[in-house]
């Protein structure tokens, strides 16, 4: 792992001295351990506080004057692992996956992090010590993340850390919340007639079939044209990757309801603007996909966060957020010149 990035005078060749903790794996693939610039972008003061999104919240139950929004992990750096492996690793068969209609061609991925299970602190004249806990006995799970804000958005407030703790294979315990979100009940309260077609959709009690499939078990083929990365009928919160879908030439970060098979929910791409590809989603943008005879309200897609991949904010250090080769986000700000947040 590469130290920290200081400030400009002292790490004047930061980006070469942090390649250098980029390594070779024996089956072709890279690792990167190490401090990062954030990629990821999301309004977190407007999505939570009742879902005031600036761009519109003109229309708001509680109005204010309409603005762009406002980027939380702007000028932020993220500890990072990344990985990157060939695909025949990941293929039962070994091979590399041509084919984006064959089941081999899909996988399903998340991530957890997890403890010890005992940990035994110290009394308060050993910390003046500065003695550190004690550890022992298994390694036990205590986060996940599959979909982003999966947890965040549709578990419930009690159920939340229940949910960190289980494996996604019980992922049915919570798929209440995916077929009747609630923000799609409130979406309609809190913008008052902007989504009437949404309040009627949710009024019927009508399961949300199209969230189900995105966020659950991957989009049957026969769906969306020329797609699919279906993985079964058990619910679980996972990214499902279609791996015999390239990489688009001219990508759009609203991925795959922008026209982009390259994009979120297929996988997720670090600049994809998967914020408001969700909130269109549960707007009901994507409900025609299993009720051709469902219209979305216009707002459904339109609506927005108010922020672009650009908004990561590049001009601090002088390089960009992403980088076209591993590890893919951009050199660190240094502590120097970034303001504490």
């Amino acid at each position: 792992m590469p130290p920290v990035q200081h400030r400009p005078p002292l790490d004047p060749s930061y980006a070469d001295l942090a390649n250098t903790a980029i390594f070779d794996l024996p089956n072709g693939g890279k690792v990167f351990a190490g401090q990062r610039a954030e990629g990821f972008y999301v309004d977190l003061g407007s999505i939570f506080d009742l879902g005031t999104l600036r761009p519109v919240q003109n229309l708001h139950l509680i109005p204010m004057a309409a603005m762009p929004g406002i980027n939380a992990t702007k000028q932020v750096n993220v500890h990072s692992i990344a990985i990157q492996v060939p695909m025949t690793d990941l293929t039962r068969d070994g091979k590399a996956p041509t084919d984006p209609a064959s089941p081999k061609s899909v996988v399903g991925i998340w991530t957890a992090a997890k403890r010890r299970k005992v940990a035994v602190r110290p009394d308060d004249r050993a910390e003046e010590d500065h003695a550190l806990p004690v550890e022992s006995g298994p390694f036990v799970q205590v986060s996940r993340l599959g979909n982003p804000l999966f947890n965040e958005v549709l578990v419930p407030m009690t159920r939340k850390d229940y949910w960190n703790l289980q494996p996604p294979y019980n992922d049915s315990e919570f798929a209440d919340g995916v077929a009747h979100p609630e923000l799609a009940t409130l979406l309609p309260v809190l913008y008052p007639g902007v989504f009437p077609n949404l309040k009627a959709l949710t009024d019927s009690g009508k399961p949300r079939a199209d969230l189900l499939a995105i966020l659950l078990t991957g989009i049957p083929a026969g769906i969306v044209p020329g797609f699919q990365n279906f993985m079964g009928p058990t619910q679980a919160d996972m990214l499902r990757l279609n791996m015999a879908i390239p990489p688009t030439a001219t990508p759009n970060v609203l991925g795959l309801i922008g026209g982009d098979a390259a994009g979120f929910p297929n996988g997720r791409r670090v600049f994809d603007d998967v914020v408001t590809i969700e909130l269109r989603a549960i707007a009901g943008a994507t409900y025609p996909l299993v009720d051709k005879t469902f219209t979305p309200d216009k707002a459904a897609g339109i609506i927005t966060q108010g922020l672009t991949a650009s908004d990561t904010d590049t001009t601090a250090k002088g390089t960009e957020n992403y980088l076209p080769a591993f590890p893919y986000l951009g050199v660190p700000y240094d502590g120097f010149s970034v303001p504490a947040a």
